[in-house]
């Protein structure tokens, strides 16, 4: 069969069609509903991503339409803080309510930078003189100098750290963007947009990053060139390990929990550590039982990370960190890379998780060790916010 492609209206449909329609054997009844299926599938999912990019665009432009008319509408001081609200009730459309229409509004103040995609994309076309029209003011969609005023741009944000615009638009939903917009520092913002966009999360998978600090966590916030490193080189394959991990979706008592407890739970709750554990983990085995000499030995948790091509061995612990843990892990690394690599395998890496640990006691216990091997705490429970600003203000102060 060949393989033709057809476009219309910027869709484009892979499709198949057979050399000779005369050929029974050549177009079945199979070939005929996998067709319609492949059809169906591939002009679904380009529907929604247009509907998504398009509400995202008017979302912004209504964001825009109040804007103006905060400040330049005849008769603003009849509406004051209650403007949004009758707004809402005078639209009357199902989808526009006041909630949706103050995220606009935000919306429109936090990302300038879509103004200039806005008019030169597609999408203006589309919206031409019905949305991107002049307005009441005699302005053209801008962003006028007194929203540029209250857009909260911390001294660390630079050109380096905003997101374009296309990238916003095209790979994020505005139910994203409403979730990330949660978030007041710049950088941070920049942080989960980039994130996002390279770990393909869902709105509750970022919600719950966001919930977790994974900003702090990741040490970015410390190392903002290392965001911009991270970004460039995203397409490089790279184990990052973080540290913290958080656990708090396991629903565990920190006051009172056995390893044999932890390892239930995060089985329980595997989607969830999958997600924590970054992208590309695949779940193998637990308990995986090992022959050494005659004797059994059981590693805590495998997994496979079909990026970088290796196994990942967990070993998880109850309390803090201590050195004969890191050699338990090394036999158990090195009985894999001996025993259970295949071909075109990467050497495979172990990862041990405890709930304290001493930098200094850890970089002596790998001193000398060639396998690759990690150590990293994890949280069953979120820092408090009197916690997290004592943090914080240590971390300024160094």
């Amino acid at each position: 069969m060949d393989k033709k492609k057809a476009k219309h209206t910027g869709i484009s449909v892979l499709y198949n069609l057979p050399e000779n329609w005369s050929d029974e054997t050549a177009f079945s009844f199979d070939h005929l509903s996998e067709l319609v299926l492949q059809l169906h599938d591939s002009a679904y999912s380009a529907t929604v991503k247009a509907i998504n990019r398009f509400a995202t665009v008017r979302n912004y432009v209504i964001g825009f339409y109040i804007v103006e008319y905060e400040q330049h509408g005849n008769d603003r001081a009849k509406y004051g803080d209650r403007l949004l609200k009758r707004l809402a009730e005078r639209v009357n459309r199902r989808g526009i309510n006041e909630t949706i229409l103050y995220s606009c509004r935000k919306f429109y103040l936090i990302y300038p930078q879509i103004y200039s995609y806005l008019t030169g994309n597609i999408y203006a076309t589309a919206l031409h003189n019905s949305v991107i029209s002049p307005t009441a003011s005699g302005k053209s969609l801008a962003i006028s100098p007194t929203a540029s005023e209250k857009l909260e741009i911390s001294p660390t944000a630079s050109d380096k750290f905003i997101s374009p615009a296309d990238k916003l638009i095209s790979q994020l939903s505005f139910s994203h963007l409403v979730e990330i917009m949660t978030v007041g520092d710049p950088l941070a913002r920049f942080f989960y947009e980039t994130e996002c966009i390279r770990c393909c999360w869902s709105v509750k998978e970022l919600r719950r990053q966001i919930s977790s600090n994974l900003y702090f966590r990741a040490g970015v916030s410390k190392n903002p060139q290392l965001l911009i490193d991270r970004t460039e080189k995203n397409n490089l394959p790279a184990l990052t390990i973080r540290d913290p991990f958080s656990f708090e979706f396991l629903g565990l008592r920190p006051e009172a929990f056995t390893e044999s407890d932890l390892e239930n739970a995060l089985i329980t709750h595997l989607q969830e550590f999958l997600l924590e554990m970054g992208k590309g983990f695949c779940f193998e085995a637990r308990q995986k039982r090992m022959i050494i000499d005659d004797e059994y030995y059981f590693a805590d948790l495998v997994f496979y990370n079909r990026i970088l091509h290796c196994n990942v061995i967990i070993e998880l612990k109850d309390d803090e960190f201590r050195h004969a843990d890191l050699s338990q892990l090394n036999a158990y690394v090195s009985y894999f890379r001996e025993n259970e690599m295949n071909q075109g395998d990467n050497p495979p890496v172990g990862i041990l998780l405890c709930t304290r640990k001493g930098d200094k006691m850890v970089e002596y216990a790998l001193a000398g060790m060639d396998n690759n091997l990690f150590v990293s705490t994890y949280m069953l429970s979120l820092p408090d916010k009197k916690t997290l600003q004592d943090f914080l203000l240590k971390e300024i102060s160094k």
